[in-house]
């Protein structure tokens, strides 16, 4: 089964736009209350060089499933929780800021902001997870007062990812030990996924990325123009 990668933002960032760019679906750009699905095949010259000697009678490259899910808006609006159960299922995201500045194309914000826009949608996944966590944490501490010791672990790792997102800090940055990482995984934290950060700009600015390129918090380039992620 492919891995599945979900593209997010607000609304009117360039989501489809990027969706159509990279999957063998194209899909209708404009507001959207369902997903797109797509395919996408990850080139690999290795499978080249695997050819060149076993000779196959058939090169199939691995494929990623991309999904196009609609905006997110601030305080849950739209398609609010359904949308964020969506997100919860994906196995990485693909964050997509708008960078450019269109008087054609209304910012749901009024204006050009990408580090806002970026907290913005942090705030709405944290909010989600911390619910996640909140509830995972009461059913723990009720098996501690029922004589579960062997909980008090699992208890101790849900509380630092608990305080983590009161902080509005995102579960992938928690202070939890690798191999602590394990009593969150049924609850699949959406802040916690691998992320890509994509700023969607326009013709002019991808040629000089210098004159443009803002300051993510906590995040490295990846590329010369277009596209930036947390560190691993």
């Amino acid at each position: 089964m492919a891995l599945n990668c979900g593209i997010i933002g607000l609304s009117s960032t360039g989501k489809t736009t990027i969706f159509n760019c990279i999957s063998n679906t194209k899909a209708e750009i404009g507001f959207a209350s369902k997903s797109n699905i797509g395919m996408c095949e990850v080139v690999d010259e290795r499978l080249k060089l695997i050819d060149n000697i076993s000779h196959s009678k058939r090169i199939v490259p691995a494929t990623v499933e991309i999904v196009d899910l609609p905006g997110l808006s601030k305080g849950g609006q739209g398609v609010g929780n359904k949308l964020l159960a969506e997100v919860q299922t994906m196995d990485a995201l693909i964050h997509v800021l708008r960078c450019f500045d269109d008087p054609n194309v209304p910012h749901s914000e009024g204006s050009i902001d990408p580090v806002r826009d970026m907290e913005l949608v942090d705030l709405e996944l944290q909010v989600r997870d911390l619910d996640l966590v909140s509830r995972k944490l009461e059913r723990t501490q009720k098996m501690l007062k029922n004589g579960e010791k062997d909980y008090k672990k699992a208890f101790d790792v849900l509380t630092v990812y608990k305080e983590t997102l009161e902080n509005f800090g995102n579960a992938r940055d928690a202070k939890v030990a690798d191999e602590d990482k394990k009593y969150v995984q049924d609850i699949q934290l959406l802040t916690a996924k691998p992320i890509i950060y994509v700023c969607n700009v326009d013709d002019a600015s991808a040629l000089s990325p210098a004159s443009w390129r803002p300051k993510l918090p906590n995040s490295t380039p990846t590329t010369a123009n277009s596209s930036w992620k947390t560190p691993a």
